[in-house]
């Protein structure tokens, strides 16, 4: 008995570009956006600590451990 996939159930694979932090692309196959669209990463193994085994950096100056910060600042134990 051969099974068949069922049709109109998958979604669309079509080729996109993918850019990485330092600039270089490449041309992949994805269900991601449309034909031709280009994803531009904000992490990739460039620059992940659990791939380089860097020291983690934090990038964003007014986002929740900044505002903890300001919030907390004048507390003393």
């Amino acid at each position: 008995m051969v099974e068949t996939m069922k049709k109109d159930i998958h979604p669309d694979y079509h080729e996109i570009t993918v850019v990485m932090t330092d600039g270089t692309e490449f041309a992949t196959r994805s269900t991601w956006g449309k034909p031709g669209d280009t994803l531009k990463l904000d992490v990739d193994p460039l620059t992940h600590p659990a791939w380089t085994g860097g020291p983690v950096q934090l990038r964003e100056s007014g986002g929740q451990v900044a505002r903890f910060n300001r919030r907390f600042a004048g507390l003393k134990l």
